[in-house]
């Protein structure tokens, strides 16, 4: 382990190196085309990939950049800056009564990039792929092309989480993808998309354009004439294009940001980091001891200190969690009984060592912690190494625990190897994100429901903590049968008290939604007190929004 940290440790400072002077080639490129021809190109960074391989597949690799922003659509658009929910390629849909199915009607005239028509048989397609390849949409019994505009969804259990879970999945031509051999494997290098800008132009390892998708259901929204993507190797090489100027938008952590980019053009630049992202947590691998262990989860939470973690590790863009597990996305869900009367996350380090002694994890001579087998209590932090603001979580939590006797590796190295061990339950603890959606549904099942844990070795996409609980089990049922808007409430303060006494992951920091732009080219940003989007979204489905409100600036 040591060595392979260390052999990537190395890997990505060449990589780093490497981007900062080809990103920062391709950036001054970027700008002096745009001078020579005109065009204007949204240009906008990604922090967490050195490189570039061209491959938009949005089942496989849905975290390509723009590949489901810019390229794939969805039926919905929800906004969790200020709640909405926008109608996209469908107009409207119908309940079932007894929340057991949706009938979706798509918009007329809508075409993909190629000129074909959009039609629900793309629907069906879609969502028998997204199954296929990433699971998931496990309450669906069966998605049926009524007619060409018209598809019906039908349940085989009451869910009323089902509208906006449904309508947010991005849709594919199936006249495309039912020709593929293996989706999964299917690089989609040109891929036909209903999205605004679909045509991929100038791919290199380290930047891509994508142009106007010339048959748009909204051509009148099409007012920037393209979009360009620029590849960083971790946090230090996109800040450094931010503060020279080389970027529109910078949706990731810069610190110091009045100083480091604001100050260099204040006329121009602004920022906004609302705590509407996912819940950031610290996850421990429960099929490994002593981590099954709840005291020891509570004991490790309560050695954090998580004003140092807030205002030293994220520089004061935050706010600590609090015992419901919740980020700032579901405060009108926060039940105020559970946030206030719970003390695990408050820094009590004689309290944190009474827990570990009562678990038999107890202090040596030399002032370190030791398993009831003898050997040291210590164990490995996981975190990418090009977020820079998790790394100094990490670290600050290590010299927390280290108070306690207890030695946690801040284990940095490439987000690939990490998500790797993540998914295939080889890792010990680490800083992990949660889902985020418009109800806390999501978020309370992906950390407790037994329906989500897979065996350690097997392949998981969420819950990587592996940890399910019969009891929030039947909470989930109920809240996804209940239709009221009270009888929800009720059964999703009860998911916070359970949550509060399971610890199954320890809740750090809700996620700022870092956002920062400039003025200067484009205008038309969403800002706090016009949340039509949030800022930091740009790798969601309602960074859309964004893209088609944008205007150039004239001369």
């Amino acid at each position: 382990m040591a060595l392979r940290r260390r052999r990537a440790a190395i890997l990505a400072a060449v990589v780093t190196a490497g981007a900062l002077l080809l990103s920062g080639c391709a950036a001054g490129a970027a700008r002096s085309s745009a001078d020579l021809d005109g065009t204007q190109l949204l240009t906008i960074p990604r922090e967490d990939m050195g490189t570039f391989d061209r491959n938009f597949n949005p089942f496989a690799n849905p975290d390509f950049p723009m590949t489901q922003v810019a390229i794939y659509e969805s039926m919905l658009v929800f906004n969790p800056a200020d709640g909405t929910t926008t109608p996209w390629l469908a107009t409207d849909w119908e309940v079932a009564p007894d929340g057991t199915g949706i009938t979706f009607h798509l918009r007329e005239g809508v075409k993909w990039s190629d000129g074909e028509p959009l039609i629900a048989q793309d629907v069906v397609t879609s969502f028998a792929l997204q199954r296929e390849i990433r699971g998931g949409f496990d309450y669906i019994d069966t998605v049926t092309a009524v007619d060409d505009e018209t598809v019906a969804f039908a349940f085989n259990t009451p869910f009323s989480p089902a509208l906006l879970d449904v309508g947010q999945q991005i849709i594919a031509p199936s006249h495309i993808w039912d020709e593929q051999d293996d989706p999964s494997k299917f690089t989609n290098p040109d891929p036909v998309g209903t999205g605004p800008y679909t045509q991929v132009t100038n791919f290199q390892a380290q930047s891509f354009d994508l142009l106007k998708n010339p048959n748009y259901w909204q051509p009148e929204k099409q007012k920037i004439e393209g979009v360009r993507m620029l590849a960083f190797a971790g946090n230090d090489g996109a800040n450094l294009a931010a503060a020279n100027g080389d970027v529109d938008w910078a949706p990731q952590f810069i610190p110091n940001i009045e100083q480091a980019f604001i100050a260099k053009d204040p006329e121009h630049r602004f920022y906004w980091f609302p705590t509407t992202g996912s819940m950031i947590s610290w996850q421990f691998n429960t099929t490994k001891a002593p981590f099954d262990d709840v005291r020891v989860r509570t004991a490790l939470s309560m050695a954090v200190d998580r004003e140092q973690v807030t205002s030293i590790g994220m520089q004061g863009y935050t706010v600590p969690a609090d015992c419901t597990g919740l980020s700032g996305a579901y405060d009108t869900w926060r039940d105020a009984s559970v946030a206030d009367s719970c003390d695990w996350t408050k820094h009590d380090l004689a309290e944190a060592g009474a827990l570990l002694d009562d678990a038999g994890i107890t202090m040596g001579s030399d002032g370190k912690r030791v398993l009831p087998d003898g050997s040291p209590f210590t164990f490995d932090f996981s975190v990418g190494t090009t977020s820079s603001d998790w790394v100094s979580v990490g670290n600050v939590i290590s010299q927390n625990l280290a108070e306690l006797g207890v030695t946690v590796n801040v284990a940095a190295r490439d987000w690939a190897d990490v998500v790797s061990s993540y998914e295939n339950g080889s890792f010990d603890s680490g800083i992990v994100w949660s889902n985020n959606a418009p109800t806390p549904y999501q978020f309370f099942r992906g950390v407790m429901s037994t329906e989500t844990v897979k065996p350690d070795g097997q392949q998981t996409f969420e819950n990587y903590h592996r940890y399910g609980n019969a009891e929030a089990d039947a909470l989930l049922a109920q809240f996804a049968a209940t239709s009221s808007e009270d009888g929800q409430k009720s059964v999703m303060n009860d998911l916070q008290a359970l949550f509060s006494e399971v610890l199954p992951v320890v809740p750090l920091f809700p996620g700022p939604e870092f956002g920062a732009a400039s003025t200067l080219r484009f205008t038309g940003w969403p800002n706090e007190d016009n949340p039509y989007a949030s800022l930091g979204a740009v790798r969601t489905r309602s960074a859309v929004l964004i893209l088609t409100t944008l205007e150039p600036v004239k001369g």
